[in-house]
């Protein structure tokens, strides 16, 4: 089973860029430290997001960066991404995988500590959990899940768990404690006024020290 070999994983959002492009934004969080991106843009049609991620693509690959699609298996295949990221309402695990191989990697994003042990025994390589804060674009799948939850989540599951919703600069000391693989964030890097300055602060928090990526 593959692992990753990030700590920070970027989902897009350009409804949260200030009206910036988004390839410009995501370059900048590049150059800060980021080596995950999630292309996640629900309302784009099939051909107008493998486009998008085709540019993203070119844009990670000087970076040594992992491209990651939403939902999106045709389009992950179609651009040799470095996987994708499911949800509760996705194409099963095992199904993910049978398309993808096992050289992809499979994230799930989960909501409760049942969901993150369906994950596991179906074999994705990673989860994402949350919310943990309170953040808009979370607001639908209910109440923030709250440190606890978080914690419980990373000691009864084995696969890396990054945690995610409302995860700002000022809250990931405390996630951090909590023996998580990484954090997932929008809004941080994506609405931040430099998001270059956002990476690496928040880059510099997770790895523990004050030294920021160069």
């Amino acid at each position: 089973m593959a692992s990753p070999n990030f700590d920070l994983y970027l989902v897009t959002d350009r409804s949260q860029t200030h009206g910036r492009d988004l390839l410009w934004v995501l370059e900048k969080a590049l150059e800060g430290g980021v080596r995950a991106v999630q292309l996640r843009e629900k309302d784009l049609s099939g051909r107008e997001l493998f486009l998008l991620a085709e540019k993203i693509k070119t844009l990670c690959e000087p970076y040594h960066a992992g491209l990651f699609i939403n939902d999106r298996i045709d389009v992950a295949l179609g651009v040799d991404a470095e996987g994708v990221q499911l949800g509760v309402a996705s194409m099963p695990v095992e199904a993910a995988r049978e398309l993808l191989g096992t050289k992809k990697l499979i994230g799930v994003s989960t909501h409760s500590l049942r969901e993150a042990e369906e994950a596991e025994r179906t074999g994705a390589d990673f989860i994402l959990f949350g919310p943990v804060y309170f953040t808009p674009s979370k607001a639908a799948y209910g109440r923030p899940q709250g440190i606890g939850a978080l914690q419980e989540v990373v000691e009864k599951i084995s696969l890396p768990v990054y945690a995610i919703g409302g995860i700002k600069a000022e809250n990931i000391a405390e996630v951090k404690a909590t023996g998580v693989r990484g954090v997932a964030l929008i809004s941080a890097i994506m609405s931040a006024p430099d998001p270059l300055v956002a990476a690496q602060e928040m880059l510099a928090i997770l790895r523990g020290n004050d030294e920021r990526d160069r």
